[in-house]
């Protein structure tokens, strides 16, 4: 009887999880929140929704977007190599304190992680 109670529970709980974590899933995504990225267009329909825009000031809120954003970019491109630096420094620090094997794994496993980087259209850290 015992072992029938914590399969019970056990199952309740596992089915709660299950639940919970679609239930999450489903808000993220349908509120949003896990987009990648900003996403100008969705955030003039959003303001024009919210605050009533007319067509000339959608489209200036639209054009201040694109402005900012190419501004953006040029300051990423500024700041990237500085980055990219403290990346590899890191990865250089982590080798020294690492045997020749762990090295090797440690590599193999920075090689994954700027692999699936790229397949998400990320750029690699170095």
């Amino acid at each position: 009887m015992n072992r029938r109670v914590y399969l019970y529970f056990a199952l309740t709980f596992l089915l709660g999880s299950i639940l919970g974590g679609a239930a999450l899933y489903y808000y993220g995504w349908s509120t949003g929140r896990w987009h990648r990225g900003f996403n100008p267009e969705r955030a003039v329909r959003h303001l024009k929704k919210e605050l009533n825009l007319s067509d000339t000031q959608v489209q200036q809120v639209s054009q201040i977007f694109g402005e900012t954003s190419q501004k953006m970019r040029d300051l990423q491109k500024q700041v990237d190599p500085q980055f990219h630096a403290l990346h590899e420094e890191t990865r250089n620090r982590i080798r020294q304190v690492l045997s020749p094997e762990q090295v090797k794994k440690f590599d193999d496993l920075v090689r994954q992680m700027d692999e699936r980087r790229r397949r998400r259209g990320l750029p690699p850290p170095h």
